[in-house]
């Protein structure tokens, strides 16, 4: 939790539209959003490096300088990532109270070695890196620390055993979300009979001999029949 938020100077976006949020991007800057309170949403540019840096931080909450207008407190609400999914490309930002109670994602940080991994073949899994929770404003963590140092094999630790620093905060996840698990990674045995039946799959098909086609006579049997044409035909010769 932060005693000051960071200052973020915007201005006004005059122009909206994907053709004019790459030029702004070009120059520099986020282009974003900011909403809420009943006030028509605004669009605006914001320094690109300084914002970055400050929600890479795991920064939520800013104090916005918007030009033109006196300052407000915002809430980062949402982030959308170009297409390949590594760089920010454009930011949502609501307007908050200070005694506002609010609903917002916080990160969990696993601490400790957990004494299952001791265990041969035991891996930890991670399914849950967040939890969402509604607090005020001024109680808003910049993450939660969870401690896995007693967690053995086959057990979990769930939301709901996560001890939320603040007494005004309320748990909005699943309690039965799992945010750390250690479990036994199996390793496939392939038996003689499955290899057996594997190696004799992969064999390429071997074709000996062309098949004759239906209602045609095999080659013996045309031999056959050349055979019989030519004694008959010796017969035919015969002088009276």
């Amino acid at each position: 939790m932060h005693e000051k938020n960071p200052l973020l100077s915007a201005s006004k976006r005059e122009r909206l539209g994907s053709r004019y949020a790459q030029r702004a991007r070009a120059a520099g800057h986020l282009p974003a959003v900011v909403y809420g309170h009943g006030q028509a949403p605004l669009a605006v540019n914001l320094p690109a490096k300084e914002t970055l840096n400050h929600i890479h931080k795991g920064e939520k909450v800013f104090t916005m300088a918007i030009a033109g207008e006196d300052q407000t407190l915002v809430l980062l609400k949402d982030i959308q990532f170009d297409y390949l999914g590594t760089n920010i490309v454009h930011a949502d930002f609501a307007r908050v109270d200070l005694n506002e109670r609010i609903h917002t994602r916080v990160h969990i940080n696993l601490v400790g070695e957990a004494v299952g991994l001791k265990t041969a073949g035991a891996i930890l899994m991670h399914p849950t890196t967040e939890i969402e929770i509604e607090c005020r404003v001024t109680e808003l963590p910049d993450s939660i620390e969870v401690s896995i140092t007693d967690l053995d094999v086959g057990h979990a630790i769930t939301a709901g055993d996560v001890t939320l620093p603040g007494s005004g905060m309320k748990l909005i996840t699943d309690v039965h979300a799992i945010l750390a698990q250690i479990v036994i990674q199996k390793e496939e045995v392939i038996t003689a009979e499955a290899a057996a039946v594997a190696a004799e799959a992969a064999q390429p098909e071997v074709i000996t001999a062309k098949k004759p086609e239906e209602g045609a006579p095999a080659a013996g049997d045309k031999a056959k029949a050349g055979d019989k044409g030519k004694a008959g035909g010796s017969g035919g010769d015969k002088k009276k």
